[in-house]
C-alpha cells in the first residue's frame, strides 16, 4: 500500500518512512508528487484542527487521499503553550534547525525559576487521512510524555527532543538511538494506531 504523507519536514518525513515502511506501507512525500504547492496557514485551535485542515488541503490540490499531521510541544507550567503553536513560538525566521534553536531558548527562558518537579510536559501528534471531497476519513492521536530539562541534550532527533527529559531512561529524546525513540514517540504512537484503524477500515 502506498500513502501520501502531506509534510514538507524532512525530519518527520523520516520518521514516518522508519515506523511505516517495515509495516508494509510505501510512503511518498509531497516532492514525490512532482509538484511545489504552497502550504496551507495552519489556523486551526488544536492539533486536530490543523491536522484535518492539512490533509483536506493537500488532497484537494493532488486530487488524491492524503495523510497529514500536527503535532507539538505541551507544557504544563505554561497552560499548555507552545502547544499549536510549537512550530513558531519564538517567531524567529530562517531555516528550520536556527527556529528549532531560538524555540528551545524561549522556552527554557519561559520556565527560568520553574522547579524540576512542576516542569511535566508532553508532544502530541494527531494524523488525518482526507480524501479529495474533504472527507476525512480517518484520525490518530500520540502522546510522548517526560520533564522539560534545564538545558538541552543530544545530538538526535529534531525540533524539542533535547529539552524532553525522560525520567524513566534518564536521558531526554535527543540522546536516544532513533529505533528506540520510534518505539514510544508520540508519532510512533499515532501512526501505530493509524495503520490499525487503518487495517480495520476496508479502505
Amino acid at each position: 500500500m502506498e500513502l501520501i504523507f502531506a509534510t514538507n519536514n524532512p525530519h518527520k518525513l523520516e520518521e514516518a518512512k522508519a515506523i511505516l515502511e517495515p509495516l508494509g506501507i510505501v510512503v511518498r512525500s509531497l516532492a514525490d508528487m512532482g509538484e511545489a504547492i504552497e502550504e496551507p496557514e495552519e489556523d486551526g485551535l488544536t492539533f486536530e484542527d490543523n491536522a484535518r485542515l492539512k490533509a483536506r488541503y493537500y488532497a484537494r490540490r493532488l486530487g488524491a487521499a492524503c495523510l497529514a499531521e500536527d503535532s507539538g510541544l505541551e507544557v504544563d507550567a505554561l497552560g499548555g503553550a507552545p502547544g499549536v503553536h510549537s512550530a513558531r513560538y519564538s517567531g524567529v525566521p530562517g531555516s528550520r534547525d536556527e527556529r528549532d534553536r531560538a524555540n528551545n531558548i524561549k522556552l527554557l527562558a519561559a520556565l527560568e525559576g520553574v522547579p524540576f518537579e512542576r516542569r511535566q510536559g508532553r508532544f502530541v501528534c494527531t494524523l488525518a487521512l482526507a480524501n479529495p471531497d474533504g472527507a476525512v476519513r480517518l484520525e490518530a492521536r500520540g502522546t510522548y510524555e517526560g520533564v522539560i530539562a534545564q538545558a538541552p541534550r543530544g545530538q538526535n532527533g529534531f525540533g524539542y527532543d533535547p529539552l524532553l527529559y525522560l525520567p524513566d531512561r534518564g536521558c531526554t529524546s535527543a540522546e536516544l538511538e532513533p529505533s528506540e525513540k520510534h518505539a514510544r514517540s508520540h508519532r510512533g504512537q499515532a501512526l501505530r494506531r493509524f495503520v490499525k484503524l487503518l487495517a480495520n477500515s476496508g479502505i
